[in-house]
């Protein structure tokens, strides 16, 4: 067998495989370490942490060489992104009031840390947004998006994004039952319960990545999956905060 001598083709052709990889690796292990630090150390860095290395990422993945519209960050695709983007909000919204006004759904929005319509409506149009939605949006399916489909297409970026992203909620997920009594009631309490619902949390997030992606491919702009997991968290604590105050009152 011949070897590859310093600069052949064979060794210029496998750099930029090599340099895709490497920013893979790059990406997880600083998403890996970010959500670390956000659920196990301090308070400022719950509230910082994940903001911060988002735009760590987009910096370093765009030095690294990907485009705008790699990221779905592309002017060009922005009126397309903001079509899907409203057609996605107005389904949720709609699911919500339903859900938030059957019987049987009512007491899955009972989550106490949405007891009070200021603290909902503080975390709805400021925490939400700016410390989980857009970060995790620009993070998830910008930087993770764009660095996965170089290597592994769409298909990769369907299968791994997807389940990185439902993983990247086991921190926030633990406790989940406790504080939601239509959880506990229907996943039941203890140590068991928790698991139970850790596990639920991953399958959920998993699948909301799904839905995530789907809408970055096909709008070619993160606008799209921002709207609808804005619509999910932000509508969703609304509509907790008010379904605990009309049945506590």
């Amino acid at each position: 067998m011949t070897a590859v001598e310093p600069g052949s083709g064979d060794e210029r052709a496998g750099k930029p495989v090599l340099h895709a990889y490497l920013d893979i690796a790059i990406v997880v292990i600083v998403l890996a370490a970010t959500n670390l630090i956000a659920h196990f150390t301090t308070v400022w860095a719950s509230i910082a942490t994940v903001p911060i290395s988002a735009v760590v990422l987009l910096v370093l993945t765009r030095r690294r060489g990907l485009g705008w519209a790699e990221l779905g960050l592309s002017p060009r695709h922005l009126r397309r992104g903001s079509v899907y983007a409203l057609a996605a909000m107005a389904i949720v919204i709609g699911v919500v009031a339903i859900g938030a006004a059957l019987p049987i759904t009512r007491p899955f929005f009972m989550a106490d840390r949405y007891a009070t319509l200021s603290g909902a409506l503080i975390a709805s149009m400021i925490v939400i947004p700016l410390q989980t939605v857009i970060p995790e949006e620009l993070a998830f399916r910008g930087v993770l998006h764009g660095t996965l489909e170089r290597v592994y297409g769409a298909r990769g970026v369907f299968a791994a994004g997807s389940l990185l992203f439902g993983l990247w909620h086991i921190a926030s997920s633990l406790g989940l039952t406790s504080g939601n009594k239509g959880l506990s009631g229907f996943l039941g309490g203890g140590l068991l319960g928790q698991i139970l619902g850790v596990l639920a949390a991953v399958v959920a997030t998993a699948a909301a990545g799904v839905v995530f992606t789907w809408l970055r491919r096909r709008s070619g702009s993160l606008i799209a999956p921002i709207a609808l997991h804005w619509s999910l968290n932000g509508a969703g604590a609304l509509a907790a905060a008010i379904v605990w105050q009309t049945t506590m009152a």
